[in-house]
C-alpha cells in the first residue's frame, strides 16, 4: 500500500459522534466506520458491531471474515439494507489488506443493492458507500472519479444533516484535488474548512475535525497545521475531551520535529504519554520520544525507555497497530550503527520473529512483509548474509503479491545490497532496478514521508539511485549502462523535486538533446570514490569520463571555490581551484574534441556541484562562458522546447526598491525596472503596486511571455524557508508557482522566461538550488534566470539591461543572450570579477 494512499485512508473519515476517537499512531488511524442510526438498522447488531470492533483493533482479516458472514446472513434474510452496509464495510477491510479486486466487487455489490433493492435507503448509508468507493478509486489512480464520488457523499451527508460527515468528505476532496495537481484549489478548500470548523460549537466532534484537518495540512507541508492542531488542543482541554489529548499532542510533537525544535517536541511527547487514556496511545508517545532521542544521539536518554517499550509491545494483543509499532521500534534501532549498546541484536531478532508469527496469525500480510524486511536487516548487520537474504526475499515476494511498492522498494534494495556484497553484479543490478521502479511508481506518494516504513528521502530514496548508478558505471560501462545511468540521474532529480515540494511535479517529456544539435549535455555524477561525467550529444553515442577522487575531496574543493569567489579573496587561489574543477569536468572532453560544433553546454548537475557557478570555471586563460553558452537543467525530459519570438517580447516587471519587512532597500531596482521597460514592452508593478494579488491579476489578464521580478527572495532546502518578497508579505514557493500558473492549462500561454534578479540561495545547500529549478518546473516557466547569491544591485541592473538588449536580437537563444551580457561585464565594466556576473544562472530551456 502506498504512502499517500495510507494517508488518504486515514483522511477518509466519517466524523460522527458514533465514531471511535481517531488516534494518531505510528500507523495512520483507520477510517472511522459510521453506523447509521435509523429505525431500519439495528445498530447493536452483533455482526456489524463485532466487525467494527475488530477493524478498529487493526484485525482486518478477522473483520473481513465477520462481515462476509454478515453479508451472507443478511442476504439469506432478504435484509438488503444491512447486506449493503456489510458489503461497504467489507470493502474497507479488504482495502486494508490490499485485496483490491475483492474490495471492488464488494463495493459494487453494495452500490447495486442501494440502487435497485433499496430505493428508499437512508442518505447516511449512501454517504458511507460512496466514501468507500471514492477511497478505492483514489488508490487505483482515478482521482477525478474519486473527487466526484466524495462530492456525492458530501451531498448525502448534508441531506442527512450530518455536518461533520460533510466536512470529512470535503477534507477528502481537498486530497483528491492535490492528486489532480490543483494545489491552489486544495489549499483554498482546506482554509475554508478550517473556518467552518472554528465556527461550530465546541464539541468532541469539532476537536476530531480540527485535529484531522491539522494533520492533513501537516502532511502537505502547510505551516497552518500547527495553528489548527493548537486550536484542537485548546478546545479539547476546555471541554475535557481526555481521550483526544494524547493524539493531538503527538501531532504537535511531530510538527515540532519537522521544525527542528527537539525540546518542544519532547515536551509534547511527554505530555502525550502522561495524558494517554489507552495503552496504544501511551506506546506511540513513548516510541516518539525514543526515536527523538536516537535522532539526536542521546543514547543515555533512549536506553532507559527500552524495557518499558518491550513490556508494552509484549502486552498489546496482535493488531495492525501493535505489529507496526514493534517493527517500527526495530526499524528505528536498525538506523543506528551503535544500537547494540541499547539492546542486543538477538533480542531484536526474537521480537521480529514473534511479530512475523503474530502477523501470520491475524493474516496481516503487509505487516508480515515489513517485519521480515527489518528482521533481514538485522541479520545483514551481523553479516549472516544467507539468513538475511532468505528473510528479505520472503518480504519481497509478499510485497510483490500485495503490489506494495513502498515495501518492494526497500526489500529489493536490500536484496541488491546483499548480492553486491557477494560480488554478483548482474543480480544486484536487477534487484536495484526493481527497487528504483517501485520508487518511480510511488512518485507523488513519496512526498508524504510515512513513519510506517521509515522512509526518508536522504536515507531511503536517494541512496538507491546512487548505488545503482555506481554499479552501472563500474569499469568500462556499455552504451546501455550509460543510458540507464543517465536516466537514473534524471529520475533522481525529479524525485528530489517531488520531495522538495512534497507533491509530484509535472513532467513534460521532450528530449531537448535531440532538438538542438548545437548543444552538448554534461552529466557530472559524484560517487563515493570518483567523479564521473557522461556526455550526450544529438545523434552520437554517449561518452564517459572518470576522475578518481574521493567524494570528500571533491566536495571540499567545491566548497573552497565558493568561498574564494568573494572579491576580497586571493584571486590566484580562486583561479587554481577553478582550474582544478575545470580539469575534472571539461579538460579531458576538450582534449577528446567532444565539444566540436557545440555552442551551448547544458549541465545536469549533481549534489554539491549545483552550488558553484559553472560559467566561472577557468581554463588558465579564459572563463568557460567566454567559450560556450551555459545552461542548467534539472533533467532534459522535464523541459518543453519553444523559443521566444524576439519581435513580440513583452514582460510583466515587478520589484521592490524600498526597505520592506526587515529586508534592506535595493535602490538600483528602480532603475533596473525602468531600463527593462524601455528595452521591452512591459507592464510594471513597483513597490506598493507589487502585491501578490496584483501579480496574480496581472498574470491572468496579460499574455506577457516574460515575468521579471526584482525583489528579495530566498531558496532553501526547507520549503517553509523558500519565498519571494512582495509589498504585502512573503509568498512561499508553492504559492508563487501556482500564482504564476494563473492562466489556465493553455500551453501557448506559458511563461517563456521567469527572471528572479535579487534572490539568495542557502550557501552550501545543494537542494536550495534545486528549489530554483523546481519553481521553473512547477510554475510552467520554460526557463528561469536566477542568482546563486545576492549580487550587488547595480551590477545586476547592468547585466539584466544588457541581457534584454541582446534578447531582442534576431535568432539569439536565451543562453547566448545571457552569455553576451556576462561577457560585457567581464570585458567592459568594473564588475569583471566572477562574483558579480557568474551567480546568474539560466535553468531550463536555453533556446
Amino acid at each position: 500500500m502506498t504512502f499517500q494512499i495510507k494517508l488518504r485512508r486515514w483522511l477518509y473519515i466519517s466524523l460522527s459522534i458514533l465514531s471511535l476517537c481517531l488516534a494518531v499512531t505510528i500507523t495512520p488511524a483507520r477510517a472511522s466506520l459510521q453506523i447509521p442510526t435509523t429505525s431500519t438498522l439495528n445498530v447493536s447488531n452483533n455482526w456489524l458491531e463485532q466487525g467494527r470492533n475488530l477493524y478498529h483493533a487493526g484485525r482486518f482479516a478477522d473483520a473481513v471474515t465477520i462481515w462476509q458472514t454478515a453479508a451472507q446472513q443478511y442476504h439469506t434474510q432478504s435484509d438488503r439494507l444491512n447486506e449493503a452496509l456489510s458489503l461497504s464495510y467489507l470493502s474497507l477491510a479488504q482495502q486494508e489488506l490490499n485485496q483490491w479486486e475483492a474490495a471492488q466487487q464488494s463495493i459494487e455489490q453494495s452500490l447495486k443493492l442501494l440502487q435497485t433493492s433499496i430505493p428508499s435507503a437512508d442518505a447516511i448509508l449512501w454517504a458511507q458507500a460512496l466514501n468507500t468507493q471514492a477511497n478505492l478509486q483514489l488508490h487505483t489512480g482515478k482521482a477525478e472519479t474519486a473527487l466526484e464520488s466524495w462530492q456525492q457523499a458530501q451531498k448525502y451527508y448534508e441531506q442527512a444533516g450530518d455536518k461533520m460527515g460533510s466536512l470529512g468528505s470535503q477534507i477528502n476532496q481537498a486530497q483528491a484535488l492535490q492528486s489532480l495537481g490543483f494545489y491552489r484549489r486544495s489549499k483554498q478548500q482546506l482554509e475554508v474548512l478550517t473556518q467552518k470548523l472554528l465556527a461550530m460549537p465546541d464539541s468532541e466532534i469539532k476537536v476530531s475535525g480540527l485535529r484531522s484537518l491539522g494533520l492533513a495540512l501537516q502532511m502537505i507541508g502547510d505551516s497552518k497545521s500547527q495553528q489548527v492542531l493548537e486550536q484542537s488542543l485548546a478546545i479539547a482541554r476546555q471541554i475535557s475531551a481526555q481521550p483526544q489529548l494524547s493524539s493531538i499532542l503527538i501531532g504537535l510533537g511531530q510538527t515540532a520535529v519537522d521544525l527542528q525544535d527537539p525540546e518542544a517536541a519532547l515536551d509534547y511527547f511527554e505530555q502525550a504519554q502522561l495524558l494517554a487514556t489507552n495503552p496504544s496511545d501511551r506506546l506511540q508517545a513513548r516510541l516518539a520520544q525514543f526515536k527523538l532521542f536516537l535522532n539526536y544521539d542521546k543514547l543515555e536518554f533512549a536506553a532507559p525507555l527500552v524495557p518499558q517499550l518491550l513490556q508494552q509491545l509484549r502486552e498489546l494483543p496482535p493488531s495492525h497497530t501493535s505489529l507496526y509499532a514493534a517493527t517500527n521500534f526495530v526499524a528505528t534501532l536498525n538506523h543506528q550503527s551503535n544500537s547494540d549498546q541499547i539492546l542486543p541484536l538477538k533480542d531484536l531478532a526474537q521480537l521480529m520473529a514473534v511479530t512475523v508469527k503474530s502477523a501470520q496469525q491475524i493474516q496481516d500480510t503487509q505487516a508480515e512483509a515489513y517485519a521480515l524486511h527489518q528482521w533481514g536487516k538485522l541479520y545483514r548487520r551481523t553479516q549472516q548474509l544467507s539468513e538475511a537474504q532468505e528473510l528479505t526475499q520472503k518480504s519481497l515476494d509478499i510485497a510483490r503479491q500485495l503490489q506494495a511498492n513502498d515495501i518492494i522498494a526497500q526489500s529489493a534494495w536490500q536484496v541488491g545490497q546483499l548480492y553486491k556484497q557477494q560480488g554478483d553484479r548482474p543480480k544486484a543490478i536487477t534487484a536495484y532496478t526493481e527497487a528504483v521502479n517501485a520508487l518511480k511508481a510511488l512518485r507523488g506518494d513519496l512526498v508524504a514521508i510515512n513513519p510506517d516504513v521509515q522512509f526518508s528521502f536522504r536515507t531511503s530514496v536517494e541512496p538507491v539511485y546512487r548505488e545503482l548508478v555506481d554499479l552501472l558505471l563500474e569499469n568500462q560501462p556499455s552504451q546501455a549502462e550509460l543510458i540507464q545511468a543517465r536516466e537514473l540521474i534524471e529520475a533522481l532529480q525529479i524525485a528530489e523535486l517531488d520531495n522538495f515540494f512534497r507533491e509530484a511535479c509535472l513532467d513534460r517529456t521532450q528530449q531537448i538533446d535531440r532538438v538542438d544539435p548545437t548543444a552538448t549535455v554534461v552529466y557530472p555524477i559524484i560517487l563515493p570514490d570518483r567523479l564521473t561525467v557522461i556526455l550526450s550529444k544529438a545523434g552520437q553515442p554517449l561518452r564517459f569520463y572518470v576522475t578518481h577522487k574521493s567524494q570528500a575531496e571533491i566536495e571540499q574543493t567545491l566548497d573552497n571555490f565558493l568561498v574564494a569567489l568573494n572579491p576580497v579573496s586571493d584571486s590566484k587561489n580562486r583561479d587554481q581551484l577553478s582550474q582544478q574543477i575545470y580539469d575534472w569536468l571539461i579538460r579531458s572532453e576538450e582534449a577528446d574534441r567532444a565539444f566540436i560544433d557545440t555552442k551551448t553546454l547544458v549541465f545536469v548537475l549533481d549534489g554539491r556541484l549545483r552550488n558553484i557557478p559553472i560559467a566561472a570555471l577557468f581554463d588558465g586563460k579564459q572563463y568557460l562562458i567566454e567559450k560556450y553558452a551555459v545552461a542548467l537543467s534539472p533533467g532534459l525530459q522535464l523541459m518543453a522546447t519553444r523559443s521566444l519570438h524576439q519581435n513580440h517580447i513583452n514582460a510583466i516587471v515587478g520589484g521592490i526598491s524600498q526597505s520592506r519587512a526587515g529586508f534592506s532597500a535595493l535602490p538600483a531596482v528602480e532603475s533596473e525596472v525602468k531600463q527593462i521597460s524601455k528595452a521591452v514592452s512591459s507592464s510594471v508593478l513597483l513597490n506598493q503596486k507589487f502585491t501578490s494579488q496584483a501579480l496574480a491579476e496581472r498574470m491572468k489578464s496579460s499574455s506577457a511571455s516574460i515575468v521579471h521580478l526584482a525583489t528579495h527572495g530566498q531558496f532553501s532546502s526547507r520549503l517553509e524557508d523558500t519565498f519571494l518578497l512582495t509589498w504585502d508579505g512573503k509568498v512561499n514557493v508553492k504559492e508563487l508557482s501556482e500564482l504564476l500558473k494563473n492562466r489556465g492549462s493553455d500551453p501557448s500561454k506559458a511563461i517563456e522566461l521567469l527572471v528572479l534578479s535579487a534572490c539568495d540561495t542557502a550557501a552550501g545547500d545543494d537542494r536550495a538550488v534545486l528549489g530554483l529549478a523546481g519553481l521553473a518546473v512547477k510554475s510552467g516557466a520554460r526557463s528561469t534566470i536566477a542568482t546563486l547569491w545576492p549580487v550587488k544591485d547595480r551590477a545586476a541592473a547592468m547585466l539584466m539591461t544588457r541581457f534584454y538588449d541582446q534578447l531582442r536580437q534576431p535568432k539569439i537563444t536565451k543562453a547566448e543572450a545571457l552569455r553576451q551580457a556576462q561577457i560585457s561585464l567581464i570585458r567592459q565594466t568594473d564588475f569583471h570579477e566572477p562574483f558579480f556576473w557568474s551567480g546568474f544562472v539560466l535553468i531550463g530551456n536555453w533556446i
